[in-house]
């Protein structure tokens, strides 16, 4: 077997490992049910919400505002980010306000958020975009502040316009950092997703684990954290093939 190989095989066996240590203290009594309940009744209850139609309605809640949100945080981050690359006035502007507003957690500004865009579709969305713009923006001006400056020598000596240093030179130099900026923001996305869920929502993953809180129903809880992590990862898989394809000179 292959190096690769063997990776992925310990990758998908650590967890199974990890189950069964799991299901095997429930069953032994080593665990309190009441809390713990073991990975066969959490997936029991994955299995009744899948088949009634629930656990969909919930997921695809969701996905629709993380995916909208994810748009409309990321595609402007990487704009900004490139350009705040490329200038310094721009960054001189701009970074002490994006370095200021960053460490404020975007759970504490959610009050604040119903209140401009309500109850609705809207405040979850926006929740999801503010996390996504400020971890792209970030690490997209560190990618194009890291590309190294005879590339744009290089461009300056060919009469390059701005235009096409932006999308030969600081783009494409940028992309293994915005990529990751990109799957930072994704794990941010599905975290201020579910805490918007919980706290105004009647539908999404989050409110099914509020709402699974409420009448102690303990394995829809673990439920809905499966189903978090599954999206999760299935997003970082997506993103990875897409750094394969868009990176291919990415050393690994």
């Amino acid at each position: 077997m292959t190096r690769s190989k063997i990776e992925r095989l310990i990758s998908i066996l650590s967890p199974l490992l990890l189950l069964c240590i799991w299901e095997l203290a429930t069953r032994f009594g080593l665990v309190d049910t009441r809390f713990f309940p073991g990975p066969s009744t959490v997936l029991a209850s994955l299995w009744l919400m899948l088949i009634s139609g629930e656990l969909w309605r919930h997921v695809s809640a969701s996905l629709t505002r993380i995916l909208a949100g994810f748009v409309i945080g990321a595609v402007p981050a990487i704009v900004l980010g490139i350009a705040m690359g490329l200038s310094r006035w721009l960054r001189a502007a701009l970074e002490p306000m994006i370095a200021a507003t960053y460490p404020v957690p975007k759970s504490a500004i959610l009050p604040l958020i119903l209140l401009i865009f309500g109850l609705g579709e809207a405040s979850k969305v926006a929740m999801v975009a503010i996390g996504v713009f400020y971890l792209v923006v970030i690490n997209t001006m560190s990618g194009v502040m890291h590309i190294a400056r005879i590339h744009f020598d290089v461009g300056k000596n060919y009469g390059a316009s701005r235009l096409r240093t932006f999308t030969t030179i600081a783009l494409p130099g940028a992309l293994p950092l915005i990529l990751t900026g990109l799957k930072l923001g994704m794990g941010m996305g599905l975290v201020l997703v579910v805490v918007a869920e919980i706290v105004g929502a009647k539908s999404g993953v989050g409110y099914m684990i509020q709402n699974a809180w409420t009448v102690f129903a303990v394995e829809r809880m673990y439920a809905g954290l499966i189903v978090i992590s599954i999206l999760g990862y299935v997003f970082s898989l997506i993103l990875d093939e897409l750094e394969r394809a868009i990176v291919p000179w990415k050393v690994r």
